[in-house]
């Protein structure tokens, strides 16, 4: 349990730090941090850029695995336009997004 806790501080003091460089450098989070940065239009469209893979696809729940964690996109006939090594287009009727950590 102490060991969880001493990991779990050292990513939050990580994250601080990496945040701290990003400001001072002036470059935007997403490419200081990779953070992951999502382009929404309306409910049938999803751009997602720095993602690291998709875990699981279906037509009506797709999830991804990013730097900081998952994101977990719901709905019905959802469909992955295209992907690259870092960039991802979703379509389809899209009911919710979420974070997982």
């Amino acid at each position: 349990m102490e060991s969880k806790r001493r990991r779990v501080r050292q990513e939050d003091e990580s994250r601080s730090f990496k945040n701290k460089i990003a400001e001072l450098s002036e470059l935007p989070k997403d490419v200081a941090m990779g953070m992951p940065v999502l382009t929404i239009t309306g409910q049938a469209e999803l751009c997602l850029e720095n993602y690291r893979g998709i875990i699981e696809y279906t037509d009506t729940l797709i999830r991804i695995q990013t730097k900081s964690g998952q994101i977990r996109i719901a709905g019905q006939r959802l469909q992955v336009v295209y992907y690259t090594n870092d960039e991802m287009k979703v379509s389809g009727h899209i009911v919710s997004i979420e974070y997982q950590h």
